[in-house]
């Protein structure tokens, strides 16, 4: 359902003039402006949009990681790790904008940012899908993910790699919701039988 109310909200932002999909997204963005004035309007409306027009490839990243993490966890907890990546990661990430915006280490009218996007979610769900794999093939996936968020965190600095980077940690501490939800996947296991 939420990959279909992206290809909605998607199709309608092409209809949009740029001046007009600028002023309307950012009325939807979760930057410092929109969360001081109604926090959990666009803490929601933030996650059904998608700021490069671009539905494509989030539609094959929903397939490779939401869906896998949906069918595994079941839609509740899936939709738990979603929540909490997405809210906890951008007042983390905000807060830590409008800590610079203070500082004059960011300028003032970054308040205004746009924010809009389900990768913080996303960011999550790729996080938490670390215990669905076997050791030692766990701590190979881990490393990739943390070298993969991790490094654009050292090099760009800006408050969306903090977001992402965060969103991570926070699908890595859903480790409670995945006790129960079945034996993990062994790609091993998995290349033996494609042999036989």
């Amino acid at each position: 359902m939420w990959l279909l109310i992206l290809f909605v909200t998607t199709v309608a932002l092409h209809r949009m003039s740029p001046d007009f999909e600028e002023d309307f997204l950012r009325q939807r963005s979760t930057n410092i402006h929109e969360l001081s004035d109604n926090p959990v309007r666009v803490l929601f409306s933030s996650a059904m949009w998608i700021a490069s027009g671009l539905w494509l490839p989030y539609a094959a990243l929903f397939t490779v990681f939401h869906a896998q993490a949906e069918r595994w966890l079941g839609t509740l907890r899936w939709l738990a790790v979603c929540v909490a990546a997405h809210v906890l990661a951008t007042l983390i990430s905000e807060g830590a904008l409008l800590w610079a915006i203070q500082r004059r280490v960011a300028p003032e009218s970054a308040v205004n940012t746009l924010d809009v996007g389900v990768s913080y979610a996303l960011s999550g769900v790729v996080g938490v899908l670390t215990y669905r794999i076997a050791p030692p093939w766990r701590y190979v996936y881990l490393a990739a993910v943390l070298a993969f968020y991790g490094l654009p965190l050292v090099t760009g600095r800006t408050f969306t790699d903090l977001g992402h980077f965060t969103a991570v940690l926070i699908g890595l501490g859903c480790y409670p919701l995945v006790r129960g939800c079945g034996k993990a996947w062994n790609p091993k296991e998995t290349l033996a039988a494609l042999r036989r």
